[in-house]
Formats: structure tokens, C-alpha cells, sequence
């Protein structure tokens, strides 16, 4: 009997233009329509409020509240949802239509003030029935899962901002804005995506620092105890719970969280390790020969970078899988996620990888040598001209040295580096050799390579092998 009552009181404020989207899927009077599912949580309404306005619930902050997940149904309705899962999205989002159109920046700076933080979560161990749960990085006011309508479900959601944090500060005081819950609930597709729109249903609340909810429940309770009787038929009772009245979709969930679901498993789901569908490509190697820019694979993440640039970071990076993941992120957003964040997104051996690349400095090459071609024609000069000017060289041009940076003390490592800088067919590399004192050649080996001194200076010609079939480079 309380159920049919809270219905009834709820059933004039659909005609309010409360909701983000105008033009809201409703029936008209007269319209008989029998909703699929009814969302309940466990949180009681508050009793100052009018008649004819939307209920309004109190939570704390940080507080499990319990979303019961109700199949309403009645026998023959939907029986293509008959023994599948559906997918829901609960969402906390602005009940103020300003704040509505500011939704972006207004979370934004939430995220600055509280970085790692999330506006909702799902509290998973107390949670009954949900299957599957995925959160999204950039969307930190969204929580998604599976469930079966035919099983007890439970969603135990916590809302950790609270209504003052999005208040600017006046003389005497802040008054807190409101927020929406809201539920999105859809069924697969022919594809298996599930982006069929099933049912739509939100509440509106207050979010107080913990235990303010219940001091503001006891203040609107006291204030209503004072009223005459003929004030108090003027408010609606307070409900131990609160039911969610229907409301049109979210307009960007469609889009922005659920066409992105492969078939298989929705969106964003952290991959197994070890599971990459996409290879390793051989140009995002270090270590690839024929990469005439292989530096760029490991030049760090720039905050200006933009969404593309991001987006081929990642790519030359080897995080392809996290591509579609990281759709939306600028270099800023990417570099502004924590090591626990990155963990928790992409698993322990991605995320560590991950934060590593955007955080860490480069590593330190283990040796560092100077290196420059010899000029065909004139004699090599010598001494402080080496460097590239002044002294007597009269017109000739300069020696221009290129840093060849070591990460690993072998021989082998030398050549490719090389072939690299100086654009040598590193196949066509025979061997490597060291012009001794008098002027003959020593072969380069590993032993040489580690007893280099850091920093030192060589000019190098190519001769060819006796062979004929590739040169020789030798260092002098």
C-alpha cells in the first residue's frame, strides 16, 4: 500500500522540466504504460517537502545506499529480455539545468581539487546479483554493469561529492545544489551491444559530509513537528525509501559509453595480461633496424599534447589495446591519472608500464659517444677542430658530431646505433673497427665497447669488405 502511495505522489512531477533532455519519452494522459523495471533505494525521503514537488533524499557522503534493482513486468511483456542480462548505468549528475550545461567544466575542476577521486562508485562486496561492473576514467559520475532481471539484485552505490563543493561561497553561508540519481537500463542489440534503451528512472538528492544527512533528516523532521495541522496537508510524508520516477535517457549514454562495447564484453574492459589482440609492432621497438625514427618511441608524453597525439603516443608506446580506452583523454587528462588509477584501469603489469612511461624519466644510457663521419676530401683535422670550428681550417666545413647514447655495452649495439644516425643499411654492416696507433685495425668487440670512456669523441670511414659484399666501418 505505501508503494502505490509513493507512485501516486511522484506521478505530477514527471511534468517538470527537471531532466536534461526536453523532449522526454513519456506518455501522455491518458497513456497507459507499465514501466519494465522500478528502481528502489534504501535511503529515506525527507519530509519538507510540498505536495506536489519531487521527493528529495539526503545521503552522506562516502555512505553505501542500497539500489534495488526490481523487475516489474507483467506476464508476456518484453519476452525478448526473457532469460538474458541487461545492462545498466547509474549515474550521479546535476539537477540544475545551469550546472546541467556546465556539466563538463563543472567536473573538471571537481576532478583538479580531488585527483584520483571518483563522484560514484559501486560497493562491490555488498552488491547482490550485478555482474560484470565497469567504471570509466573519464567519467567518474558513471558506474555500469550486467543483471539478470529474473535474480535479486542489489547495486550498493557511494557518492563522494558533496552539494557545496559545486556552490560558489556567499555571505552568511552556502546552500548546497541538489543531484540526480539516475538509472539507464538497455538490452543487446542483433550485434550483442547493449544499446537497446529499455528504461529511464531518477530521484533527486543531497549530499551532506558523513553524518549530515542524518542531522539535516532530524532538523526537517523537527521543523515539521512544529507545523499545525492544517501546514502539514500541505507536504508530503516522509518514506522510509525512495522510489525512482521515470524520466527520459541520458543523452549522451549511447554514445559516449555504450556503442564502444565490443559484443563480447562492454566497454572498457581491463584486458588480461599477456592478451593483446594487436601485436607488437616492430617500428614501436627500440631495437628495430629499419626505423629511420626510432627515437619517438620513447619520447615522453607531452601535457599539450592533443587527443590525436595521444592517441599515436599510446600506439608507438605499445598500449594499442588501451587505445579505445583512452579515446577522449588529452596528454593533460592522461598524465593527471595516479599509479593506483592506472593499476586499477589497465591491471598490475600494464598499469605499472603505463605510469612508468608517462611519469618516468628516460633511463640514463649506460655509455654516451660522439660521433662523426670523416669528410671525403682533406686531410682530418685535428685537435680543438674536431669540434666543429675556428682554429685555421680556413673554408672548410666544420665537423658536425651526433650523440650515440648506448643502452647496451656491445659491439653489436654500436653498429646499429650507427646504421641508425648515419642512415646505413645496417645488413651492409660487415664489422666494426677501432684505428689503433699505428694505424692498424682493431676489431671492436664487447670488452672494447664496456672499456670506452663516457663522452669520447671518434671520426669514422666506411671501407669495403674484401668480400664485396658490405663495408666496414673504423673508428678513429
Amino acid at each position: 500500500m505505501d508503494l502505490i502511495l509513493i507512485k501516486s505522489e511522484q506521478s505530477d512531477v514527471l511534468a517538470l522540466p527537471i531532466f536534461k533532455q526536453e523532449d522526454s519519452s513519456l506518455p501522455l494522459d491518458g497513456e497507459t504504460k507499465h514501466p519494465p523495471f522500478q528502481y528502489v533505494m534504501c535511503a529515506a525521503t525527507s519530509p519538507a517537502v510540498k505536495l506536489h514537488d519531487e521527493t528529495l533524499t539526503y545521503l552522506n557522503q562516502g555512505q553505501s545506499y542500497e539500489i534495488r534493482m526490481l523487475d516489474n513486468r507483467k506476464m508476456g511483456d518484453m519476452p525478448a529480455i526473457t532469460g538474458k542480462l541487461v545492462k545498466s548505468i547509474i549515474r550521479v549528475v546535476f539537477h540544475d539545468r545551469r550546472l546541467q550545461y556546465t556539466e563538463h567544466q563543472q567536473l573538471e575542476g571537481w576532478k583538479w581539487n580531488r585527483p584520483g577521486d571518483r563522484l560514484l562508485d559501486l560497493d562491490i562486496p555488498m552488491s547482490v546479483g550485478i555482474i560484470d561492473t565497469r567504471t570509466n576514467p573519464s567519467q567518474l559520475n558513471a558506474v555500469e554493469f550486467l543483471w539478470d532481471p529474473a535474480k535479486r539484485t542489489s547495486a550498493f552505490i557511494q557518492v563522494h561529492c558533496i552539494s557545496t563543493e559545486f556552490t560558489p561561497r556567499k555571505h552568511g553561508g552556502e546552500k548546497g545544489v541538489p543531484f540526480r540519481i539516475q538509472v539507464d537500463t538497455f538490452k543487446q542489440n542483433e550485434n550483442g551491444e547493449y544499446t537497446d534503451h529499455l528504461h529511464s528512472a531518477s530521484c533527486q538528492i543531497k549530499v551532506f559530509k558523513p553524518k549530515g544527512a542524518d542531522r539535516k533528516q532530524k532538523t526537517d523532521r523537527e521543523k515539521m513537528e512544529k507545523r499545525t495541522a492544517h501546514e502539514k496537508e500541505k507536504y508530503q510524508p516522509s518514506y522510509d525509501t525512495t522510489v525512482l520516477t521515470e524520466c527520459s535517457p541520458w543523452p549522451d549514454t549511447p554514445t559516449a559509453y555504450v556503442n564502444s562495447s565490443p559484443s563480447a564484453a562492454p566497454a572498457f574492459t581491463p584486458p588480461q595480461q599477456g592478451t593483446c589482440s594487436v601485436p607488437d609492432s616492430n617500428s614501436s621497438s627500440p631495437n628495430h633496424q629499419g626505423d629511420g625514427v626510432p627515437q619517438l618511441s620513447s619520447e615522453q608524453l607531452q601535457p599539450s599534447a592533443t587527443i590525436q597525439e595521444t592517441q599515436q603516443w599510446l600506439l608507438k608506446n605499445r598500449f594499442s589495446s588501451y587505445t579505445r580506452l583512452f579515446s577522449n583523454f588529452s596528454g593533460a587528462d592522461l598524465l593527471k591519472l595516479t599509479k593506483e588509477d592506472l593499476v586499477q584501469i589497465c591491471g598490475a603489469a600494464d598499469g605499472i608500464r603505463l605510469y612508468n612511461s608517462l611519469k618516468s624519466r628516460a633511463v640514463r644510457p649506460r655509455l654516451t659517444i660522439y660521433v662523426c663521419q670523416e669528410q671525403p676530401s682533406g686531410p682530418a683535422l685535428q685537435g680543438p677542430q674536431l669540434a666543429g670550428g675556428g682554429g685555421d681550417g680556413g673554408g672548410r666545413t666544420p665537423y658536425v658530431y651526433h650523440a650515440i647514447y648506448l643502452e647496451e655495452m656491445v659491439a653489436s649495439e654500436v653498429a646499429r646505433k650507427l646504421a641508425l644516425v648515419f642512415n646505413i643499411p645496417f645488413h651492409q654492416i660487415s664489422q666494426v673497427y677501432r684505428q689503433g696507433p699505428t694505424g692498424i685495425h682493431i676489431l671492436v668487440s664487447d670488452q672494447m665497447v664496456q672499456n670506452f670512456q663516457d663522452e669520447s669523441c671518434f671520426l669514422f670511414f666506411t671501407v669495403k669488405a674484401e668480400n664485396g659484399d658490405g663495408i666496414h666501418i673504423v673508428l678513429k
